[in-house]
């Protein structure tokens, strides 16, 4: 009978966040896949798994050939826990090579929930998280920044602690007043999170910051704004039509969504309104 492999989430920063299922996935393991096995053996030691399952290196520059083997191994009985460093393997770490092979030929792949500095610094933001998206890294040319800033999601990204007052500035070049958060060091002893307008962000964060890092961007204003004045304006053309007045109309719609009466008026005419 094949195996399984089991991905699982180490905590980011504290082992408090280490729940039963995890452990158990590291005890259980024939081999842990891990990105490095230095890291992953000083967290069996402070877990106090002993002795430690095999441990295999799975990093960018063998995941490729580790896939092939591990999947191998896998189809032959064993078990093979996945982890990366910190956090959910296959989010900016390796792991998802592994995975995907082992779905293709249709082996056994649970994955285990648990801590990921995503999720909380978007939360801990204090930006909309209705609609959001992971970025990765930030992209360094001056064009992708300014395509991440024109998102009509919140925008998480990871950074750099050399970086990040350079990517700041950047950033705050294009869009001074946009919304932001700055999450350092998420659930260790020195977790930060700074809110504020990336050109004070910028201006805080000046050359090289310690710890991991984690910027989330409000969305564009522009886009949703944009799309609340064409509700209003199809709103007002369907008042029109149906025999209502242009101006007092748009003096309606517009106390109801927030537009300008004017701003209506001339979408709807091509003219202003005449006072």
């Amino acid at each position: 009978m094949p195996g399984r492999l089991v991905v699982c989430p180490t905590p980011i920063g504290n082992l408090d966040d280490t729940s039963p299922r995890m452990r158990e996935a590291l005890v259980s393991a024939d081999f842990i896949a891990c990105e490095d096995t230095r890291r992953t053996g000083a967290l069996l030691d402070r877990l106090r798994i002993r002795p430690h399952p095999r441990l295999v290196s799975n990093h960018e520059g063998n995941e490729a050939s580790r896939a092939v083997e591990l999947t191998s191994r896998i189809e032959r009985g064993d078990t093979v826990t996945l982890v990366s460093d910190a956090g959910m393997p296959g989010l900016s770490d390796p792991g998802y090579k592994l995975i995907r092979r082992c779905i293709d030929r249709a082996l056994e792949v649970e994955v285990l929930p648990g801590p990921s500095v995503v999720p909380v610094a978007l939360v801990a933001s204090g930006l909309p998280t209705d609609r959001w998206r992971f970025e990765g890294f930030l992209p360094r040319r001056a064009g992708e920044l300014e395509r991440v800033l024109r998102s009509a999601e919140t925008v998480i990204a990871f950074e750099s602690p050399r970086r990040v007052g350079e990517s700041l500035a950047a950033l705050a070049s294009v869009a001074p007043d946009r919304e932001a958060a700055v999450c350092r060091e998420m659930t260790k002893m020195h977790e930060e999170v700074a809110r504020g307008s990336l050109g004070e962000l910028a201006r805080r964060f000046r050359g090289e910051v310690k710890g991991e890092i984690v910027l989330v961007i409000a969305p564009a204003a522009s886009t949703s704004h944009d799309k609340d004045v064409s509700f209003a304006v199809d709103a007002l053309r369907h008042l029109v039509q149906s025999g209502a007045r242009p101006r007092a109309a748009a003096s309606v719609v517009a106390a109801l969504t927030g537009t300008r009466a004017n701003d209506l008026y001339k979408a709807l005419t091509g003219r202003e309104a005449r006072r």
